[in-house]
Order: C-alpha cells, then sequence, then structure tokens
C-alpha cells in the first residue's frame, strides 16, 4: 500500500513540474489562461462562458 502510494505521489509531482515548466522555469510565466472569455476565436463565433450567459438571459 505505501509502495503504491509513494508511486501515485511521484507520478503527480513529475506532473505538476511539467505543466507548470513556464512558471517554474520562466522568468515571469504564468499559468495560460483557460477561461474562454479569455479565447479570441470563441469570442469571434459568439461563444461564452457559463456565467456570462446566465447572466445575459436573467437580465432579458
Amino acid at each position: 500500500m505505501v509502495y503504491s502510494f509513494l508511486i501515485v505521489l511521484l507520478i503527480v509531482a513529475i506532473s505538476v513540474l511539467l505543466l507548470g515548466v513556464k512558471v517554474f522555469f520562466v522568468k515571469g510565466g504564468t499559468f495560460p489562461n483557460g477561461h474562454v472569455s479569455s479565447n479570441k476565436s470563441l469570442r469571434d463565433k459568439g461563444i461564452g462562458c457559463v456565467q456570462s450567459q446566465d447572466r445575459e438571459a436573467r437580465l432579458k
């Protein structure tokens, strides 16, 4: 059980390190913004996040 836990912990640590390469090793690096509202191609198609669509629907 402990052996499996250590393997899983190692895999998670390696995954976090690889996902955060830009944040950890680039000066001023940040995680990419994954919000729909910050994606220009989705905005051009008129697709917004659920919260924005809900807010617009409530105003009507």
